[in-house]
């Protein structure tokens, strides 16, 4: 059993009520990314992109955008 980091892009957008084009427009971060991340497309996560949102959307803690999982949890 291994781990995988997830990125909350969904979870983040419907708790701060705006859209993936938004927060892409808020964070300077590709809306392709976005999607990428959301929909668990990227291999790799760039963690400027990480500190865009963060400081976007007000968040400190960054438990909020990533998380870590069984990857038995992901299927």
């Amino acid at each position: 059993m291994g781990k995988r980091v997830i990125v909350k892009i969904s979870q983040l957008t419907k708790k701060h009520g705006i859209s993936l084009r938004e927060l892409s427009r808020i964070s300077d971060v590709r809306h392709a990314a976005l999607s990428e991340l959301a929909n668990d497309k990227r291999e790799g996560i760039n963690f400027n992109h990480i500190i865009r949102i963060a400081e976007s959307l007000n968040i400190n803690d960054i438990r909020e955008i990533i998380d870590l999982v069984d990857t038995e949890d992901t299927n």
